[in-house]
């Protein structure tokens, strides 16, 4: 009789196995249209009934995912979602992309990753591969997930097969989507590495490396964004330092750039934003002290990047006071929103700190974001303005965040109004009305 992982491999390497990916956010999508586009019958599965009537009707909701390829794979039946759990038990592969965000203590909120571990546990088949690729803490495979299974009566490494993978979804990144990104794989057995490496290669063009347990897949997610997170947080406490000396932080770093070997450029900005550097760190912060260990760098590193908003508040007030303007009253256009350029995403986006800081101080807030067309913060639903010349001469201060391709530096210059650039975009120019990070 043929076992369940010669089984599983056969319909992977033959592409007959059912893939089920839950969870059709910034990462469940884009992997869904990429397994249903190398030929795997593919369900997604999400608990918003909007998203999959949505993802039925062809209809794209994430900026990475193109509309066309999303449309062929839904027309030839290689792609439909669903609310339905229970259809768990028509897959062979199951992907667990849900939200992993932090609680207001900053400790980690699983109740996605426990609900969809739960719901998959109770309809899974015997022989199912399941891939966590929700970014958490080290151990989570093993100590939280692994049980649920258990719990149902199968036996890991066996009758079904459990691993982790993280996701690397980089919104807005022109070269490396889904597709073409490296992959890591780290499974509870031989059996899980094997088959889940077998079935990311079947499905990405780019090369998969397996790691010995999830815990180390786990942790190697969780240092890429400490990574950044602690290089953003010196750039930016070098940026503070510099305004206080009157140094120019963008020539210290152009000429730290030329170095060829020992340094790598990374660049202050209003604050950090998205689901991964904010929040991933403090998954590992909080599993270590479980270990009876204070992680000081990455605390500090966030701490520094947390404070940046009101540093450009602080900066915003000074500009205002040189040029005879008081806060209090003061109408200030934002430009750009979201958290990284080009793209519509607002999660964790400084932005939205900094509008909160303004108008306690009595700031009125305009915004315009091409991507953004309106959002709703703490209660109230802002609505991008056209970014005219009149527009632009309603205001005092134009305070620009995120640095859309869309926005032209020689254009704002010339409106001839007061223009705080957090992110360099008017690198070069000296101009009275123009300051800089």
């Amino acid at each position: 009789m043929i076992s369940y992982k010669e089984a599983l491999k056969k319909k992977i390497e033959e592409k007959t196995a059912i893939v089920g990916v839950v969870g059709l956010g910034y990462v469940g999508l884009p992997l869904a249209v990429a397994v249903a586009g190398k030929g795997f019958q593919t369900i997604g599965f999400d608990i918003q009934k909007k998203r999959t009537e949505m993802v039925n009707r062809g209809e794209n909701y994430i900026g990475d995912v193109d509309e066309e390829e999303l449309r062929r794979r839904i027309s030839k039946k290689k792609l439909r979602a669903t609310t339905d759990y229970a259809e768990i038990g028509k897959c062979d592969v199951i992907c667990i992309a849900v939200p992993t965000p932090l609680d207001k203590y900053k400790q980690p909120d699983e109740r996605y990753v426990l609900r969809s571990s739960k719901d998959i546990a109770r309809a899974a088949r015997k022989g199912a591969l399941v891939i966590l690729e929700s970014t958490t803490y080290p151990g989570t495979t093993e100590e939280v997930v692994a049980p649920i299974f258990r719990k149902q009566g199968f036996t890991v490494g066996e009758d079904l097969y459990l691993a982790f993978s993280p996701e690397r979804v980089d919104p807005g990144n022109p070269v490396y989507k889904t597709a073409n990104t490296p992959k890591i794989v780290g499974g509870m057995s031989d059996s899980c590495s094997e088959l889940s490496s077998l079935f990311y290669t079947s499905v990405l063009d780019a090369p998969v490396t397996t790691v010995s347990s999830p815990k180390v897949a786990e942790m190697e997610k969780i240092l890429e964004n400490t990574f950044r997170n602690i290089n953003i947080g010196l750039v930016n406490e070098m940026a503070i330092l510099c305004d206080k000396m009157g140094i120019d932080i963008w020539e210290v770093i152009r000429a730290a750039s030329t170095k060829p070997y020992g340094y790598m450029t990374f660049y202050p900005g209003p604050g950090i934003g998205g689901h991964c550097i904010p929040i991933d760190p403090f998954y590992l912060t909080w599993k270590a002290r479980e270990y009876d260990y204070h992680t000081r760098l990455i605390e500090t590193s966030s701490e520094i990047n947390n404070y940046m908003p009101e540093f450009v508040v602080e900066r915003v007030f000074k500009m205002l006071n040189r040029h005879g303007k008081p806060m209090n009253g003061a109408r200030i256009l934002i430009l750009g929103t979201a958290y990284k350029k080009n793209i519509g995403d607002l999660r964790e986006s400084p932005a939205l700190t900094i509008i909160s800081i303004l108008e306690k101080n009595g700031a009125l807030i305009s915004y315009n974001d091409p991507f953004v067309p309106s959002f709703r913060h703490q209660g109230k639903i802002y609505a991008s303005v056209e970014l005219t010349e009149d527009e632009i001469k309603k205001a005092d201060l134009l305070l620009l965040i995120t640095d859309h391709d869309t926005y032209d530096a020689d254009f704002l210059i010339r409106q001839k109004t007061l223009l705080f650039d957090t992110r360099n975009l008017t690198r070069g120019v000296k101009s009275p009305y123009v300051e800089r990070l």
